[in-house]
């Protein structure tokens, strides 16, 4: 049977990832995993595409072992080979063990030559996710931190193919097509941050604020999306003027004539691409008064030297 959610699965597949990849399935056993999985087996399987899935079993839960079986059982009858991996030491903040399934997924991606790793965040973990990032501090840059397709690495792509659908849909998939969920009891778990939004911040504004919250909020996200993906194009094309092509170098008297939101970014990226270091503001805005001083001088970030001398700076390790 062909549902809708097929025809926007294959979609997101067809703009995202070529035809004859390898692909990995990043799995849990939970709705979104086993509508994944379905929906993998019906529309990529044999169809020019090498699927292989896996599981890391972080060993939170008592019932980790049969949920466990349940996964294998369920792989062996869509034929799809699963890959399992038990982290011994137990992560004690959500934040580690989400760092620590990527590092796994990534290295075995890399083992197996897959170029996509395909996971089951869907619109509700979108706006979860957009919450969270609010809830941090974050700028419009990191607002939107799930997306259908984001680079990894320059060979892995990291894509989202139930990134548009709604609990709701999968939850409607699920039952008809009789899909074995098994609970997860880590989901109840109101010490995890992200369970508390599920199941009461976000409940409470549909309740008493506007039954369409989520859908305003998914909308908000694509706007602020937009906005700044025009941003980044013009941080880009200041970025490539200002620079030295011959040494290590950032021309701040072409920025600071700029807006201040590209001026922070261009020096971002000039010492993200250069040195792989994250610049905080308090420095950003040393630097930035550096052009405004105009005057030769020398401020230390971590192990770097800048050095401001005729309108740019200069870097020395």
């Amino acid at each position: 049977m062909h549902t809708f959610l097929h025809t926007k699965f294959q979609f997101n597949i067809q703009n995202s990832i070529p035809k004859a990849s390898n692909i990995l399935i990043a799995l849990s056993s939970g709705q979104d995993s086993l509508c994944l999985l379905k929906l993998a087996h019906d529309c990529l399987l044999n169809k020019s595409y090498n699927i292989k899935s896996i599981y890391i079993d972080h060993q939170w839960k008592k019932d980790s072992l049969f949920h466990l079986k349940h996964l294998i059982n369920l792989t062996k009858t869509k034929r799809i080979p699963l890959a399992i991996y038990q982290i011994k030491k137990l992560a004690l903040s959500e934040s580690i063990a989400r760092e620590n399934r990527y590092k796994i997924l990534i290295q075995h991606a890399i083992k197996e030559n897959c170029t996509a790793i395909i996971t089951g965040h869907n619109n509700n973990d979108k706006v979860e996710t957009f919450f969270n990032n609010i809830i941090r501090g974050s700028s419009l840059n990191g607002i939107n931190g799930l997306t259908l397709n984001k680079k990894l690495n320059k060979r892995i792509s990291i894509v989202r193919p139930l990134i548009n659908f709604s609990k709701s849909e999968i939850t409607w998939f699920c039952r008809l097509f009789y899909l074995p969920i098994w609970s997860d009891i880590t989901n109840y778990n109101f010490y995890i941050q992200r369970n508390r939004l599920r199941h009461e911040i976000l409940p409470y504004l549909q309740n008493y604020f506007n039954p369409q919250v989520q859908k305003n909020i998914t909308n908000f996200i694509n706007f602020c999306c937009i906005d700044n993906e025009y941003i980044q194009e013009n941080t880009l094309k200041l970025y490539f003027k200002s620079i030295n092509k011959n040494v290590i170098s950032l021309n701040l008297k072409k920025i600071c004539n700029q807006h201040t939101v590209l001026q922070k970014r261009v020096i971002r990226l000039f010492f993200y691409y250069h040195f792989q270091k994250q610049i905080n503001k308090n420095y950003i805005k040393k630097i930035l008064h550096m052009c405004n001083i105009q005057k030769n001088t020398v401020i230390y970030f971590e192990k770097l030297s800048i050095y401001y001398v005729n309108n740019s700076i200069y870097i020395k390790k």
